[in-house]
This record gives C-alpha cells, structure tokens and sequence, in this order.
C-alpha cells in the first residue's frame, strides 16, 4: 500500500465518513446512545480478541507481539469507556486513541501487504478507535472537564514508563521507545534517539490539547444581584 496513494486515502475517506455518520445519527437520536455505545464497544472488543486468537495461534505467545503498543492500550480504554463511561477512562480513551489511532493510520506500520488480514484487521482496530472516540464524545455533544488534557497525558506518560522498562529489560521496541519504525512516521522528523522522544512527547501533548480545544468546558455568562458571573459548563 502507497502511503497516500489512492487506496490508503479511500480507506481514510471511508473511515472519516463513519464517523461523521455516527455523530449524525446520534445527535438526531436516530440510535439512542446506550445502543450505539454498546455496539461499538463490543465490536472493537470482537475484532481484537479475533486478532490476538489468530497471531498467537500462528505466531505462539513471545515478549515481541505481546499487546504493550499504545494503541493495544487505547484498544481496550475505547471498549470500557463505550460500555463504562467511566470519566477517566473516557478521556484517556479519547485524547490517546484520537491521537495515537489518528497518527497510526495517517502512517500505518503494516506487518503485511494488503489485503492480507493483518492489515484488514489493523485499519478496522485503529478506524474503530476513532469512530468510536467520536461517536462517544462528539456524537454526545460530551464535554471533558478541565483537568483532563494533564490527566490523560500523565497517564500516557506513565504508560511508556512501564513500556519503556519492558522494551529495556527484553530488547524489544514496543511504542517505538528504543529505534524508529521502519515505515515513514513523523517520528523521522523529529531527530535520533533519544531526541525524538521529548520531541514526540511535546508533539503528543500539543494534540492532545488542540483535541481539547473542542471540548473543554463552555464559559457562560449568568446574571445574578451583583453583576454578572462566568461559569463553566
């Protein structure tokens, strides 16, 4: 597959379209929200248990494919914050799934040509990531709290912590911590090792706030006796 050649960018178009059909349907109350949250949640869940049933049966259980990746992580955040709407799982669920899902299939690392089912498999995981992220925050009209572009990133932080011991204390390179993938990736502009891991966590955290930006809390105006107050909303 052509990096931005023409299947690459239909599969873009397609995916993009999904999920301008979710918020549609859901803003209109074409599919109530418990039902569309349901769904998606339980169909991001199905394609990865498929997945991992199928490389650990012909690849066996090593250290290498375990499922550390960020998105294997935002994977499994999408699924319970569609079934759980837990608060702090929703937004981290949406700030690393947006983010890290939307750069994954911007420059998507294929372990095999297409159309094989590994890369069938990786556009439907990363494309379910973002559908449903925005099904569920912009399909909801959902807004995040102020503190929940530092939150999520710390717990991003904290994430390739742990990934980054693991990819020291058994020579692997889960999130791309220890070398470049060997794909094009924005990674490529950003310097060698180790510069490119501050530089790929300042770029991390500038998406992170402008995926913000469209849902931070709304400033309203109230009147009261003493003038007028703004509040959060």
């Amino acid at each position: 597959m052509s990096l931005f050649g023409p299947l690459h960018l239909a599969i873009l178009a397609a995916i993009a379209s999904i999920a301008a059909a979710a918020v549609w349907l859901r803003r209109r109350d074409l599919i109530p929200d418990r039902e569309m949250r349901l769904g998606l949640g339980c169909a991001l869940a199905f394609n990865e248990l498929v997945w991992w049933v199928y490389r650990y049966t012909s690849e066996g259980v090593h250290v290498s494919n375990l499922p550390l990746q960020l998105c294997d992580a935002a994977v499994w955040f999408s699924v319970l914050a569609c079934l759980t709407e837990i608060p702090v799982i929703v937004e981290f669920a949406y700030f690393a799934g947006l983010a890290g899902a939307g750069m994954a299939l911007l420059t998507p690392n294929l372990i095999s040509p297409w159309p094989s089912y590994p890369a069938v498999y990786f556009f439907l995981a990363h494309g379910g990531i973002v559908i449903s992220m925005i099904a569920l925050v912009a399909g909801n009209r959902r807004r995040l709290p102020p503190g929940a572009v530092f939150r999520a990133f710390g717990l991003l932080l904290s994430y390739a912590a742990l990934v980054g011991f693991i990819d020291r204390a058994f020579t692997v390179n889960f999130m791309f911590l220890c070398n470049k993938p060997e794909a094009a990736s924005a990674l490529d502009a950003m310097g060698p090792w180790p510069a490119y891991l501050l530089a790929a966590a300042s770029a991390g955290f500038a998406m992170f706030w402008l995926l913000w930006l469209p849902v931070r809390p709304r400033l309203v105006e109230t009147a009261n006796g003493s003038g007028r107050r703004v509040t959060q909303t």
